[in-house]
């Protein structure tokens, strides 16, 4: 484990690892150890009582956050003719087809969310290797296959973001930025957990949602009662 500089460890010293906060003050609280020079994204951990190695115990969607990410979001669209100029209008930073397959494969991926028309799919299941490992192969079940891809480009853009179970099974997303007020970071908290928890799997067994905690980037994390967020 990297040694601690004297910064986090000061940092560390304002979070009781044994004391499950409150949502409200946790966000505070990693709100106030978001002391970087850059605007940190404060992120949340959620511990879900799955095994996501069973199909049937998969949790992944989309929630779109109502307050915004606050990161900007390049989209890339693959379609042609008319969709292709929907897709540039509605604000996509990349739109093409058999060219843009080619600068993909070349390495060259510039955009953080992937949208396809499903004529598209043919030709985008070829760069599966590429875009698969990076969380950017469209999928019908999260809405980036899509003949709608205007109502796509726009959901990508305002605040739409992914969150897929890990190994261990735990969620990680951004909820926002530390300069966002308390309260928009609250809002986008609960859209978040809603989704997760409505996401629920039928092969879920036991208590669902174990444990959660809030943190800043480069903050110590703040673990949540999550009885409280159970209760709401």
């Amino acid at each position: 484990m990297a040694k601690q500089t004297k910064k986090q460890k000061a940092l560390a010293g304002t979070v009781d690892r044994e004391k499950l906060y409150g949502v409200d003050e946790a966000i505070a609280l990693a709100k106030k150890n978001a002391t970087a020079k850059f605007d940190e994204t404060i992120e949340v951990a959620l511990n879900l009582g799955v095994d996501p190695r069973h199909a049937d115990q998969m949790v992944r969607g989309v929630v779109t956050l109502p307050k915004g990410t606050g990161k900007t979001v390049r989209v890339g669209v693959f379609a042609k003719g008319a969709k292709a100029d929907e897709a540039r209008e509605a604000g996509a930073d990349v739109v093409g087809a058999e060219d843009l397959l080619e600068i993909v494969q070349g390495g060259k991926i510039e955009f953080d969310r992937c949208i396809a028309t499903p004529d598209m799919m043919g030709l985008v299941g070829r760069l599966g290797k590429v875009l698969g490992p990076k969380g950017l192969m469209p999928n019908p079940k999260l809405g980036t296959v899509t003949m709608n891809v205007a109502e796509a480009v726009k959901a990508a853009k305002g605040g739409q973001v992914e969150y897929r179970v890990e190994k261990a099974g735990i969620i990680h997303s951004g909820i926002g930025k530390a300069s966002f007020p308390a309260e928009d970071l609250r809002a986008n908290f609960d859209a978040l957990v809603d989704a997760v928890v409505k996401a629920k799997p039928s092969g879920a067994k036991g208590k669902y949602l174990r444990k959660a905690a809030v943190s800043s980037s480069m903050g110590p994390g703040v673990k949540i009662d999550v009885a409280e967020v159970s209760a709401a």
